[in-house]
């Protein structure tokens, strides 16, 4: 494999020169740079990306663990992971995937790729209450960015990328009171989860804005299923409650509600409407198809590559995106 020098010496240039247009391009003549491209290409050069990474503290290789997220999340996991990566390579970078257990038993794994030079940086995500992963990566100096947000703590631990679900949650109440429904419910999540007590309060602020009644029309599931989903309309529905507009926190939440009601021989985005969340890819398969609100994946990967390697140009490290309502049958005017 042709070294630096070797590449210097067939170009016809420094050392640095060479340096400068792997590192900085900028810095160089449009013609020196093309000179020098064309040596690397020709002698087949490939910088040594551990020599590299030390000697610049550049984040070239990005760890991210795949974390065993739920039935909701799984469904649009495969849209996040290949977002990222697509960012990363973007910028010249690659993504190593990897997993390790959770909390305080997976920091050796964290460790190891680190110290290994396997990784320079991490994205995380899953992030907890006292995540440990955090602290750890802090303290070592390793550079991190976190997708979503460190529920139930007064200061975030560190950077972070996350979308609004509050003002998600606010959009479909809107959205299906301007189809003309007045008694709008939500299935959520249990008062633990932090990300479900944040959409639930959206949609509980949008139902005061607007004068709809909220008491008795918010169901817990235990769970995050259809057949959960399922049982929370069930319950709405046998407690003798009217209700013509269901907002529920993820797809798969939907997907039960629009199972009960139909099973009921209410027609959904007829008799009651009917809204998820994430657009996942069941929501535009089901019918009538599920109006859901669809996390803007590629943004999300742009902003925590961008926030990772240092290239935000001293913007604020925090990113709350909005979710766009993408609308579809299940939320047809009543």
């Amino acid at each position: 494999m042709a070294t630096l020098k070797q590449v210097a010496a067939h170009a016809e240039v420094s050392v640095q020169t060479v340096s400068n247009a792997l590192n900085a391009p900028h810095r160089l003549r449009a013609d020196t740079l093309e000179r020098v491209n064309r040596s690397i290409e020709l002698l087949n050069y490939r910088p040594n990306r551990n020599a590299r990474s030390l000697r610049t503290s550049a984040v070239e290789l990005i760890g991210y663990c795949v974390p065993s997220w739920p039935n909701q999340t799984h469904l649009v996991m495969d849209q996040f992971l290949h977002a990222l990566c697509a960012a990363a390579e973007r910028t010249g970078r690659h993504i190593l995937l990897f997993t390790a257990p959770g909390g305080v038993d997976g920091m050796p794994t964290y460790d190891d790729l680190h110290a290994r030079r396997m990784v320079d940086g991490f994205v995380l995500s899953q992030t907890e209450t006292h995540d440990p992963r955090h602290g750890w990566l802090k303290e070592q100096g390793i550079p991190f960015v976190s997708f979503g947000r460190v529920w139930k703590e007064t200061t975030q631990p560190g950077p972070w990328v996350d979308v609004d679900g509050a003002a998600g949650s606010a959009m479909a109440v809107r959205h299906l009171y301007e189809s003309g429904r007045r008694r709008i419910a939500f299935l959520g999540w249990p008062k633990s989860s932090g990300l479900g007590e944040d959409r639930v309060g959206g949609w509980r602020d949008a139902c005061k804005d607007l004068g709809l009644p909220t008491t008795g029309l918010t169901v817990r599931c235990r769970e995050d299923s259809i057949e959960e989903g399922a049982r929370a309309t069930a319950r709405l529905l046998d407690a003798g409650r009217t209700v013509d507009g269901i907002v529920a926190l993820s797809d798969i939440l939907a997907l039960g509600a629009l199972r009960e009601l139909t099973r009921r021989g209410l027609t959904p985005g007829h008799d009651v409407g009917v809204t998820g969340f994430d657009d996942s890819p069941l929501a535009e398969v089901v019918s009538p198809g599920l109006t859901s609100l669809r996390q803007p994946m590629d943004q999300i990967a742009e902003e925590l590559i961008t926030i990772l390697t240092g290239s935000s140009n001293g913007s604020p490290v925090e990113r709350l995106l909005r979710p766009e309502l993408v609308i579809r049958g299940s939320s047809a005017p009543g």
